[in-house]
């Protein structure tokens, strides 16, 4: 990998950094609440990555104004697209994991996952 490259795409960079950080809370922290988050770090990156590459410099949302109609003056439309349909499925996916997770302090005292799980075997479930 050339470093000029890097300086060049340090978007995408930071990108791949909230995603490596959000992935890696998802897999070590035990607290359900914390993977929650990691997963929302994760989400957002994935945004960032797909609005910057959907974003060309010099050109213009696409919105038909003073009668240019030429394609090469506005952006790609369907990354902005996919975005606000990310969000919505995020926040849709954060709201029942929230849930799910207010359920289980209720039943369990606990947002530990290895504590959830010695109760459950407790339980015998």
């Amino acid at each position: 990998m050339n470093i000029a490259n890097l300086f060049t795409n340090y978007e995408e960079a930071i990108a791949m950094i909230l995603f490596g950080i959000g992935f890696s809370n998802l897999l070590l922290q035990r607290n359900l609440i914390k993977k929650i988050i990691g997963l929302n770090i994760m989400d957002t990156a994935m945004y960032l990555f797909l609005a910057l590459k959907g974003y060309v410099d010099g050109h213009k949302a696409p919105i038909v104004t003073n009668g240019v109609q030429s394609v090469d003056a506005y952006i790609n439309p369907i990354p902005s697209g996919l975005v606000l349909t990310g969000i919505v499925v995020s926040v849709s996916v954060t709201a029942l994991m929230l849930s799910l997770t207010i359920r289980l302090y209720r039943r369990y005292h606990t947002l530990d996952l290895d504590e959830i799980s010695t109760k459950l075997k407790k339980e015998g479930l």
